[in-house]
């Protein structure tokens, strides 16, 4: 079972994930894009992403030009863990490369 992180350390984490926010018991980005197509694209990256750490968004919304996602873990009662904060850095890091 995971365990859910502190409000402190969640703070801290987010102080090193540019662009996250916290939403309640979530982590939260909202990214923009150009092309509807490239939102397309990049949520399929995130779920390559997030299939290779088995560690999966609770939700990943695809709008016109923006793409929504949110983590939270499901056996740690629906709050941030470290699972969240690792793959929010591994999506950072696809957008950075």
């Amino acid at each position: 079972m995971a365990t859910a992180l502190s409000d402190a350390a969640i703070t801290e984490a987010l102080a090193n994930l540019d662009g996250w926010e916290r939403d309640g018991d979530e982590l939260a980005r909202t990214f923009t894009f150009d092309k509807y197509l490239a939102g397309v694209t990049f949520a399929s990256a995130v779920g390559m992403v997030c299939e290779a750490r088995n560690h999966h968004p609770e939700l990943l919304q695809i709008g016109y030009k923006k793409v929504i996602v949110t983590f939270t873990t499901h056996d740690a009662g629906s709050k941030i863990t470290q699972n969240d904060v690792d793959v929010a850095k591994a999506i950072n890091a696809m957008m950075n490369s």
